[in-house]
């Protein structure tokens, strides 16, 4: 009997291995077959460029395998830019005229418009744009927002903050903290993102306002044009940007050499800052930033005019001292708002950037390893809207905002 028992348990755990081998076959070939789907992007390239390294466009593509669902929440927003989460699970978005308002999820519910903010010059590129809430909303109920203002000049990237009213119909106490210089009478590329770090302080993506006569001041470290900026909830520069001992430079720049970043997010778990940026007619980027970096524009591009000529003379996509982006997409997806995914409904996510795509008229899911791109997937694609900004709540749940007025709810079946 003892014997018989011993037979029959070693044929047991034989089983048990032959079926765990199994399954680890299974996904490897999974993995295996995932890696061979062709890259998302089929049409045609605007250049011939040569990517600086193999994988930095055009990456295989991936699919998610999760079933996930896809939900409208409401249709009657007024060209949104900007949204993030309350404390109580509720979506706060400004809206492009100069105005906030707050959307319940749960039930499609949306606030009157909130007032009391600055004009803004809503021409163009321009008007009220991105917002983050303070770490400490909870008490002192202060938001931080960037908006593009009119002077007799010209007009500006501005950043400034405010207190919402208790009754939530109005932002009080008004007070801007920092004006992107010089003043330019213009209407395109403002940047216009703006994120808290881990210490409370803010970074702000700002645009080189995209004329022949501005954008070569994105390699002006006296203008902050074309930079991201690294300053406090006063609007002063980091003591440990890396030009404040530099004279003859702006202290609050942290990197330089940016087109038009309109995304920024921090990794969740390194806690590095990436941004993304339009590119000209081709080129958009995917950018690891760090300080004190040039990015290169417009000495150096993987994109041409939107007319089609070369941009540059000589035409050059790399030159030492200006950092390659980690990841370029030509067609354009012509990046806007960006996270990554922080949940863990869907663990295939996990550590995944979401870009919205306005011209691709998609949400980019964006695959890392070692700082590098290695899968690309286009969430809702067949919608036919310009997708502006994405967030995830609390609840693990994408939220996104179409330059059409609808707020998207992706989240596990």
């Amino acid at each position: 009997m003892k014997s018989i028992l011993i037979i029959f348990c070693t044929l047991f755990l034989f089983s048990c291995q032959e079926k765990k081998n199994s399954k680890k076959q299974k996904d490897i070939s999974s993995v295996q077959d995932t890696l061979k789907l062709s890259p998302v992007e089929t049409q045609k390239a605007n250049t011939d460029f040569e990517p600086a390294f193999e994988g930095q466009t055009r990456i295989a593509g991936i699919k998610t395998s999760t079933p996930y669902s896809v939900d409208i929440i409401t249709k009657s927003l007024n060209e949104p830019w900007g949204i993030v989460e309350l404390p109580d699970g509720r979506l706060l978005i400004t809206e492009n005229e100069g105005f906030m308002r707050i959307v319940n999820p749960k039930i499609g519910e949306i606030t009157k418009k909130i007032t009391g903010f600055p004009e803004v010059d809503d021409k163009g590129q321009g008007g009220l744009l991105g917002l983050a809430l303070s770490p400490d909303f909870v008490s002192n109920k202060m938001i931080y927002w960037t908006y593009t203002e009119r002077v007799a000049e010209g007009n500006h990237t501005t950043v400034a903050k405010g207190r919402l009213s208790n009754d939530e119909k109005s932002i009080k106490n008004v007070e801007v903290i920092y004006r992107a210089s010089p003043t330019y009478d213009g209407k395109l590329h403002y940047g216009g993102r703006v994120i808290f770090d881990e210490n409370g302080n803010l970074f702000v993506s700002i645009g080189e306002r995209s004329d022949k006569e501005t954008r070569d001041k994105a390699q002006d470290l006296k203008t902050s044009f074309g930079k991201i900026i690294h300053i406090t909830t006063e609007g002063q520069a980091i003591a440990e940007n890396p030009f404040t001992d530099q004279e003859g430079t702006l202290p609050e720049i942290y990197s330089y050499g940016h087109r038009n970043p309109q995304g920024l997010d921090l990794h969740p778990e390194t806690g590095e800052l990436w941004s993304n940026e339009f590119g000209p007619r081709g080129g958009d980027e995917l950018n690891l930033i760090e300080a004190g970096t040039n990015y290169g524009w417009p000495v150096i591009t993987y994109g041409i005019e939107y007319r089609g000529d070369k941009i540059g003379d000589p035409v050059i996509q790399q030159k030492e001292g200006m950092k390659q982006p980690i990841y370029y997409w030509d067609p354009v997806l012509s990046p806007s708002g960006m996270t990554f995914y922080k949940g863990s409904k869907i663990p295939e996510w996990k550590n995944n950037l979401f870009i919205t795509g306005l011209s691709s008229q998609h949400i980019a899911r964006i695959q890392l390893k070692d700082n590098k791109v290695i899968g690309e997937e286009r969430l809702l694609e067949k919608e036919g809207q310009r997708f502006r900004d994405i967030t995830q709540a609390k609840d693990g749940a994408l939220y996104a905002i179409s330059q059409g007025g609808r707020l998207y709810k992706i989240d596990k079946k």
